[in-house]
């Protein structure tokens, strides 16, 4: 179990990165930055499968389910933040973590929703909340948006994939290379049909080399290995760590110093995380 945890941790770190990487792209139009880094990490399954392509084989119906997740929960956000205020998009999108132990039960047969889970959950996403909030500019606004829709599709997507990534025939986590790679196909489609041609620098191609290794690919890769290993519970709790991190890494590279709500989010945040992780 304190494998799949740390295992889990990793994912969590390498997704963290992807805000501050984001912004260093920001210029390059999203699907075209999302199928480029999911085809990137995906050459991480050769080394995985011993460069057998053999090993990415799964049935058709588990490769679906690797698109509906790598694909669908991009896809659906990217629709978000362009239609939806980023922050509350933002915020919407992060119910996945609580979505992956409230459904856990509904979805994974022995398993059960005790109270230290659900309580670990809440303040989790409420710790949350209150990171990617603390960040927004004072004044802005919470109006309704149709662009939230999505964001909370996204969410469900990432939920359920992950539960029913451990319903499917056992396969090699070597096979979410296949994953990442239609899913990279079909972004770059996407792109070709939705978004303007853009030239791309040398450093440019550094950066999307970074993304792809890490939170575009490395991180798909832990966290199926976590999956496969721990409790989905206590891994869903965990994952609350993700928008902490990323807004402690954007605050680092612009230089500047926690607020006092990142500081109570992160009290919060890994309270929820031991008392999630001492559930049973």
């Amino acid at each position: 179990m304190r494998s799949a945890n740390l295992l889990a941790l990793g994912a969590i770190a390498l997704w963290a990165s992807l805000a501050a990487l984001g912004v260093a792209l920001s210029h390059v139009p999203p699907f075209l930055l999302t199928g480029l880094g999911l085809l990137v990490g995906s050459l991480i399954a050769l080394p995985l499968s011993r460069f057998d392509l053999r090993r990415w084989r799964v049935p058709p119906s588990t490769l679906a389910l690797g698109i509906y997740g790598l694909f669908g929960f991009h896809f659906l956000l990217f629709i978000a933040l362009r239609h939806a205020p980023p922050v509350q998009a933002n915020l919407i999108n992060y119910l996945w973590p609580l979505g992956i132990v409230v459904m856990a039960p509904l979805i994974l047969p022995g398993v059960g929703l005790g109270a230290r889970h659900l309580s670990a959950a809440l303040i989790g996403f409420a710790g949350a909340a209150l990171a990617i909030l603390g960040r927004a500019e004072d004044g802005a606004g919470t109006a309704w948006s149709w662009g939230y829709l999505p964001a909370l599709g996204s969410a469900f997507i990432w939920a359920t994939y992950s539960l029913l990534t451990k319903r499917v025939a056992p396969f090699p986590t070597a096979a979410i290379g296949g994953f990442a790679a239609a899913s990279g196909v079909l972004s770059l489609l996407c792109h070709a049909a939705l978004e303007p041609s853009v030239a791309l620098s040398a450093r440019d191609g550094a950066l999307i080399a970074l993304l792809g290794l890490g939170p575009l690919g490395g991180a798909f890769f832990l966290w199926d290995a976590a999956l496969k290993r721990g409790d989905a519970r206590q891994i869903g709790v965990l994952s609350f760590l993700t928008p902490l991190l990323s807004t402690c890494t954007l605050l680092a590279v612009r230089g500047e110093w926690p607020s006092a709500s990142v500081l109570v989010a992160a009290a919060m945040i890994v309270g929820a995380a031991v008392l999630a992780t001492r559930a049973r």
